[in-house]
């Protein structure tokens, strides 16, 4: 079964909107795991605008599940995950003001950068994933830099979903063919919601994990966190 892994930023967006500490990060992070979450993703930025490095440290100390920390590779950021040493660590191309993630690395002209940032990490026994398009030459190069993931960045499969689903997995469907034939591990995130999660999941071979934030988030304000986990379960379900 692919698992769940539940981005909290938008648990700290509310939180800084208005000082204080509610909604609290830590406490929302545990009930998550309660209610069957099988990791928890963070993504840390520079102005802490959501996340914080605090939130960082307070969370490796408490979370059971897997613990995933996105980001771009700056020297600031790898600092943080080598001291907190969370179960992957996920490199994104995001420059600092980015509002969020709009696109993969371009593993072909970043393939010096990005091998000696994987050779770093995985000299603290660090797993390694890397933020990518559904492109399969661009996975190729991905392999080239050591990695041991790559995670697709489904925003183009969210957008053409409802128009012509099959195309819109296509691509995706490709790009995990040729991750698979290189080795690589599968994870998938941005845009996945509980309407395209299942046909995705079914079409996309190799399938390990996928990071939901934005979505899952706006359907717990409806729904609340028990329901809205097992209703994403439910579509990761075989």
């Amino acid at each position: 079964m692919t698992r769940l892994s539940v981005n909290i930023n938008k648990v700290a967006t509310l939180r800084n909107a208005r000082g204080g500490n509610n909604p609290d990060v830590v406490a929302t992070a545990l009930l998550l795991e309660r209610h069957g979450a099988q990791g928890i993703t963070v993504h840390p930025r520079p102005d802490e605008r959501h996340i914080r490095r605090s939130d960082v440290r307070a969370l490796r100390a408490v979370l059971t599940t897997e613990f995933n920390i996105e980001g771009y590779p700056s020297e600031d950021f790898l600092a943080l995950v080598t001291e907190v040493r969370p179960a992957q660590v996920t490199l994104v191309p995001d420059p600092p003001g980015v509002l969020t993630s709009n696109a993969g690395w371009d593993a072909r002209a970043r393939k010096t950068f990005l091998s000696e940032v994987v050779r770093r990490l995985h000299a603290d026994g660090l797993r390694t994933s890397l933020f990518l398009g559904a492109d399969s030459e661009q996975v190729g190069h991905a392999a080239d830099t050591g990695t041991d993931r790559i995670e697709l960045y489904t925003e183009p499969y969210a957008a053409g979903y409802h128009n012509d689903r099959e195309a819109a997995v296509a691509p995706f469907v490709n790009a995990a063919q040729a991750a698979a034939t290189h080795g690589l591990g599968l994870n998938a995130g941005h845009d996945l919601d509980r309407h395209n999660l299942r046909y995705f999941q079914e079409h996309v071979p190799g399938l390990l994990e996928v990071s939901i934030g934005h979505a899952l988030v706006c359907d717990a304000l409806q729904f609340g966190w028990e329901n809205t986990v097992q209703l994403y379960l439910r579509e990761l379900r075989p």
